[in-house]
């Protein structure tokens, strides 16, 4: 998976409605999520169906990307990302992108990673502009407890997340 630099005006989830995006509606066991592209690299994946265009070789590619992963096929994503945010969510990001498939890391272990606070992590998983790919719903408490998930559903996405992934087995 690549980060790339910031070529996105997404400020927050759901955020973007800037002329040249281009997006893509897709069902998943979750419901509708919207992937968006901008300057040729995933900038969002909002919850819901968006209004789309013809959908461009990255969002058709994302798209089949995620009906492998939820089918337990795809274990990493292999996706251009732009996504914007303050320097140290990106950096938050960078390492939560890193996080292997049915694995699950404590925003203690993140923040101690970087020179962070723990809700310093617990706040940029919160502003996460491409949940899944970008797993922030692998980051956990450090007694082992869901403490939320921004995505539609909270925790309970965030549980069925990690189950699909045999990293939470109740």
């Amino acid at each position: 998976m690549l980060l790339a630099d910031d070529r996105s005006r997404h400020a927050q989830p759901g955020a973007g409605e800037a002329l040249g995006d281009l997006r893509l509606a897709c069902d998943t066991p979750l419901g509708f999520v919207t992937l968006v592209e901008q300057a040729g690299a995933l900038v969002a994946l909002d919850w819901g169906a968006s209004p789309a265009g013809k959908p461009s070789a990255l969002l058709e590619s994302a798209r089949e990307q995620l009906a492998f992963y939820f089918a337990g096929r795809l274990r990493d994503f292999d996706l251009p990302l732009a996504p914007s945010g303050a320097p140290d969510d990106k950096r938050v990001w960078q390492l939560m992108a890193k996080i292997p498939w049915g694995k699950t890391q404590s925003y203690g272990q993140l923040a101690s990673a970087l020179g962070l606070s723990p809700r310093h992590v617990g706040q940029a998983c919160g502003h996460n502009p491409i949940p899944i790919i970008i797993p922030c719903h692998r980051v956990i408490s450090s007694t082992g407890a869901l403490t939320g998930y921004s995505g539609k559903g909270g925790i309970e996405t965030k549980r069925k997340l990690l189950q699909l992934e045999s990293a939470l087995l109740l």
